[in-house]
């Protein structure tokens, strides 16, 4: 009897069976887990995005291994060989390894040793020395000589024999089940530089004599290792003691201590040695990457949540620089709806070293198009850059502000960017980009292939489709925690609003530009395809922010905009009074609108939700600067502490911008006085921390640092 998925799904996950049900009927009803996670709470007992994102994904691996399951019975079926007790067994197995190992026997081969001998007749006489009842194996043999079918003498005949019983040895479950445990808890990975690539792998010498037992072997050196053997400078295997895996099989399949058995020990060894051996490390192999794939993919989309939900300056008439030498400086305007205002060129730096020209046209424009902050992009020449625009003397507060630029570059030469700025060349958008990062990270990089932004590790040696997955996930858990402005959203940004993607989004933007802005949320039924069920999953996360209805600026959703008029109605007052006034919120009864469809933690979210309406829930922008003695890792010395801010976490460390144009890395031990397991415990990406300095190498271009005894301590 196969076990229903919410059941599995509800044991492991340690909620009810009820829970998991109700939330598998809502994601195949085509609720979003956004939506579900803020507007559903009661039908999954508020289950977070995180455990309703797990109990998606586990549905779906156990659709799989259910589809998997009849595919092994049909075939199996057809073969005339399904026993109602084997059926039973197979509809018992609760894992793809477990269901492969008792599909093996069944499973069509390719010619092999086994099958040949088979050919030959053979069966039976690996059938008898199996039983190992015999001693004179020889005689019995002799029996199964046939030159026509190519067994011209006993050896011939025994060997087959042999090779038949090594593979029953390697397609036997119990076997499988005991070496591939064996592997998990006692494999050792090895790893060596392949002949003759010592110097062209110069980059993997710490591995080229490398060994250490793989369950405790983590995963960016797993996946370090990996890459070294897939660009061909490392050799590794994967395996336990070998003794130790032929005494388990010994153990199993010995019966008696005769000429037969001793034939059957032969076979083990050459079973293991050749067959079962390669099999399961090749699956211990694809385990651990997948192991270390999901950890450092956890760890990447620990970085990308941080750096899309990093603080926004907000709207502000902002002035960008993507700084240059050579080239110069490209500087545009853009307002504070991040539309391009102004674009030209500047030379402050050598070789042309215009700098009294270039700070005029500085200050012009920051007067012209009443600026309020300066983006300088933190690439080549940032820091000159930021020197530069710190010298001008404007006529009011104007502030100066590194920004990382990291995927500007990429974004730039996109579709995207084209389509936005078909008439201006990429300097112009890479400019355009750094300056609508500051005012709204979120809005900006979203337009990005995350894995162009600079964070995390190995992103390009995992699991790609399991990166996408994840990276959408998290790119549509931040646009919908943060919210989208309806009228002023971009194509790319509306793209990830629960229960829209491109091709409504791209309706949206059609009906906006032809009809002007929306006026209400219930206009969004007018856009073309905006049916009941889209209008249900996207509404709440959509703003009007000059709606006459209130609300509509919110996270309410319309379909509790009639209990929120009761509420106002029962205080005898309107709902922008009601949204005003904390001590007319104070009396608000909750209770009293429980119904069997909205219970407490609707109501609670309602009323929460009217104290603070969209309101923005990131923080808020810090601003940051660097020391201002130091420029270069020339100007770095041995006990220097420094203000820093945090540019990518991996599972090693942390590393950090010091503004010298090279991160330095805080290795895990440098981090924090107590031992920790995870960087994200102490740091997050974009946090602002003091640093000490404790070795420079100008040479190798690497700084280390630490956190540890740095009294200042964090700044953020």
């Amino acid at each position: 009897m196969i076990k229903p998925h919410h059941e599995i799904i509800a044991a492991e996950l340690g909620i009810s069976i009820g829970q998991v049900e109700r939330t598998i009927l809502l994601l195949n009803g085509g609720a979003t887990v956004p939506f579900i996670a803020r507007y559903r709470k009661e039908m999954t007992g508020s289950l977070d995005e995180v455990a309703i994102a797990k109990i998606r994904d586990r549905n779906l691996q156990l659709i799989e291994l259910d589809k998997r399951r009849e595919s092994i019975l049909s075939s199996i079926r057809e073969q005339g060989k399904l026993t109602e007790e084997l059926e039973k067994q197979i509809n018992n197995l609760a894992t793809m390894a477990e269901l492969e190992d008792i599909y093996l026997p069944f499973k069509p081969k390719r010619k092999t040793r086994a099958t040949i001998a088979i050919a030959k007749g053979l069966e039976p006489l690996a059938l008898i020395i199996f039983e190992q009842r015999i001693s004179d194996i020889h005689a019995k043999a002799e029996t199964f000589i046939d030159p026509e079918k190519g067994v011209n003498n006993t050896e011939e005949a025994i060997a087959g024999a042999r090779d038949i019983i090594a593979e029953w040895i390697n397609e036997h479950q119990t076997a499988r089940t005991q070496i591939r445990r064996l592997f998990s808890y006692e494999a050792t990975i090895k790893s060596k530089v392949a002949k003759g690539k010592e110097k062209e792998g110069e980059k993997y010498e710490n591995y080229f004599e490398w060994e250490e037992q793989l369950s405790k072997s983590p995963s960016h050196r797993v996946l370090a290792m990996f890459r070294g053997e897939n660009e061909e400078f490392l050799k590794l295997t994967i395996a336990p003691p070998e003794e130790k895996a032929i005494a388990l099989l010994e153990k199993t399949f010995l019966k008696a201590n005769n000429a037969a058995s001793k034939e059957v020990e032969k076979a083990i060894k050459d079973g293991y040695k050749r067959l079962l051996a390669p099999s399961i490390e090749t699956e211990i192999r694809q385990a651990s990457k997948l192991k270390a794939d999901e950890e450092a993919i956890r760890v990447f989309i620990e970085n990308i949540r941080q750096l899309l939900l990093s603080p926004p300056l907000g709207e502000k008439n902002v002035l960008a620089i993507d700084p240059g030498y050579r080239t110069g400086c490209k500087v545009v305007c853009i307002d504070k709806n991040g539309k391009l205002l102004h674009n030209e060129t500047i030379y402050p730096h050598p070789p042309e070293s215009q700098v009294k020209q270039a700070a005029s046209k500085i200050n012009n424009l920051v007067n012209a198009y009443k600026i309020e902050a300066i983006a300088i992009g933190n690439g080549t020449a940032g820091r000159e850059t930021e020197r530069f625009v710190k010298s001008i003397r404007f006529d009011k507060d104007v502030m100066a502000i590194m920004v990382n630029e990291s995927g500007a570059s990429v974004y730039s030469a996109s579709p995207v960017a084209r389509e936005e700025f078909p008439e201006y060349d990429v300097t112009v958008r890479g400019a355009v980009s750094i300056g609508r990062r500051l005012m709204d990270p979120l809005a900006e990089l979203v337009k990005i292939d995350p894995k162009a932004i600079g964070v995390g590790q190995y992103q390009h040696d995992v699991d790609q489709k399991l990166l996408q997955n994840s990276l959408d996930d998290v790119v549509v858990s931040c646009v919908n925690a943060v919210g989208v402005e309806v009228n002023t959203a971009s194509k790319q940004l509306l793209t990830y609003v629960s229960g829209l993607g491109p091709s409504l989004a791209q309706n949206l933007v059609e009906y906006r530009n032809k009809n002007g802005a929306f006026q209400s949320r219930n206009e969004l039924k007018k856009i073309p395809r905006f049916g009941d069920k889209a209008f249900e999953q996207a509404a709440g996360f959509l703003r009007i922010r000059d709606s006459e209805n209130p609300l509509d600026r919110s996270a309410v959703h319309p379909e509790s905009y009639v209990i929120v008029k009761k509420m106002a109605d029962d205080l005898s007052c309107t709902i922008e009074e009601l949204i005003k006034n904390e001590e007319l919120r104070k009396q608000i009864n909750i209770n009293k609108y429980v119904t069997e469809n909205v219970g407490l933690p609707t109501l609670q979210d309602i009323v929460s939700e009217l104290a603070k309406p969209g309101r923005d829930p990131r923080v808020k922008f810090d601003f940051f600067e660097f020391d201002k003695n130091v420029h270069s890792m020339k100007d770095l010395y041995i006990g220097m502490i420094l203000p820093g801010i945090v540019t990518n976490i991996t599972a090693f460390g942390a590393f950090v911008d010091i503004g010298v144009h090279q991160d330095g890395l805080v290795h895990i031990s440098q981090l924090a006085d107590k031992f920790i397991s995870n960087p994200n415990d102490v740091v997050k990406l974009n946090q602002k921390v003091m640093v000490k300095v404790v070795d420079v190498d100008t040479d190798r271009k690497r700084i280390q640092l630490s956190m540890k005894d740095v009294k200042e301590g964090s700044i953020n």
